[in-house]
């Protein structure tokens, strides 16, 4: 059964605002500015945590970080760190991490292509022997692995690859996420509900779940059609949406989102 959760933080005191919410689930964005060795030594606290406010982790990932040098090698620090968030989520019981592969222009595509299957297959192996499903996330920052154009060459060279999937970034490039999620729902492990609001062609606010343009039932019958079972991920992401009102939309998307879940 799909879990309802939401972006936040792992001290004591986020965990304790999930549960407040009547949430299930909380996802970790451990990004490029995150040590990844202190996240890694604070993970036992993490679990406690967790067990104690009923809330799972119920995925994780490191955005923004660059993972291939200039020259098309993998940058051994990034490797290590993936490594030790991943390590992370096994001692806190996360069943997904979500990645990205940076392009490199001096490179083709397909050697591009090459170069994350090569660096995406060593993650993947590693999560696999603790038990976690990699996924790599479909926006663009720090990542060119977003779209059938890249899944159809990186995820079918890597059966076991996941996708997190977040419609908002498929709408803002003018694709058509209906379609990609017919064509890839199967390898999708883990969603975000994040909103868009776009006028006279361009972004105009990424509104909270419900109070948007994207159609969640459609969506959520195609993910339900591909016995999606992982979290739905609250991302508040508006300028405007936020403080007291930003609370308001939130609690807005949890009971919008409430009866897509059954």
């Amino acid at each position: 059964m799909m879990k309802l959760g939401i972006i936040g933080g792992w001290e004591e005191k986020d965990f304790e605002y999930v549960k407040n919410k009547g949430l299930e689930a909380v996802e970790f964005t451990v990004n490029h500015e995150v040590n990844a060795q202190e996240f890694l030594a604070k993970a036992p606290k993490i679990k406690e945590y967790s067990e104690k406010y009923g809330v799972c982790v119920g995925s994780m990932g490191r955005w923004g970080m660059l993972r291939i040098d200039e020259k098309g090698e993998i940058i051994p620090s990034a490797l290590s760190d993936d490594k030790a968030v991943i390590d992370a989520a096994q001692i806190i019981g996360c069943p997904v991490y979500n990645v990205g592969v940076n392009y490199i222009d001096s490179l083709s595509y397909y050697e591009n292509c090459q170069k994350a299957i090569g660096y995406l297959s060593i993650l993947l192996d590693y999560a696999k022997a603790r038990n976690i499903k990699l996924a790599t996330y479909n926006c663009d920052w720090t990542n060119f692995v977003y779209n059938d154009k890249a899944w159809s060459v990186i995820h079918n060279a890597l059966p076991g690859l996941g996708i997190k999937y977040d419609a908002s970034h498929c709408i803002g490039r003018g694709d058509d996420y209906l379609k990609e999620l017919r064509d890839w729902g199967d390898r999708v492990y883990h969603v975000h509900l994040k909103g868009v609001v776009e006028i006279a062609g361009g972004r105009y606010d990424d509104a909270p779940a419900g109070l948007d343009q994207i159609n969640w039932g459609a969506l959520l019958d195609v993910l339900y059609t591909k016995n999606y079972d992982g979290m739905l991920s609250i991302e508040p992401h508006s300028h405007f949406w936020q403080g007291d009102i930003g609370e308001r939309g939130i609690d807005f998307t949890i009971r919008y989102m409430r009866p897509f879940i059954f």
